[in-house]
């Protein structure tokens, strides 16, 4: 058990999810690091509340306001391992004013070692949004599933906090 787990809620049943919805997409990420996991909140004062306990957990890495919100980015002291991965950060964004969101793990995101024409171009099956490719740091492309979504970068959320925002 992860201290994290009495915090929040264990991340194992989202993870289970996800990699049975990438397993039945036909979409191998054996070879590509799981970089951190979101977890969204309902309100700014939980938003508030988790930023707290996972202080105690981790360190914060970066609390930057982006689409009108603080979001909080955590590197833990002890990584949430599983099925042999070991999983470092976790993002905690505040709500949007006006846009809650249930509380839970919302995206995890992969980071990828080719360009992303080539990744695409490796699963020609999928339904891959191409809206934040132009973004100017850390672009991504992600994939819709049911309650959640997966996104791939080509760096780190860490090595983008420390050497790119």
């Amino acid at each position: 058990m992860h201290p994290i787990d009495n915090l929040l809620e264990s991340p194992s049943p989202f993870l289970d999810r996800l990699f049975a919805a990438l397993e039945k997409a036909e979409a191998d990420v054996s070879n590509y690091e799981l970089d951190h996991l979101c977890y969204r909140v309902e309100s700014r004062e939980r938003y508030e509340e988790v930023k707290a306990g996972l202080s105690t957990l981790g360190k914060l890495l970066s609390e930057k306001e982006i689409g009108g919100r603080p979001i909080a980015t955590f590197k833990l002291n002890e990584p949430i391992l599983y099925q042999g991965r070991r999983i470092w950060c976790l993002e905690v964004p505040a709500p949007k004013p006006g846009s809650p969101y249930p509380e839970g793990y919302e995206h995890a995101e992969f980071v990828i070692h080719q360009c992303f024409p080539d990744f695409i171009g490796q699963h020609p099956e999928l339904d891959f949004d191409t809206k934040a490719l132009g973004k100017r740091v850390n672009p991504e492309v992600r994939l819709q599933f049911d309650g959640f979504s997966v996104k791939f970068h080509r760096q780190s959320l860490e090595y983008v906090i420390r050497y790119l925002e």
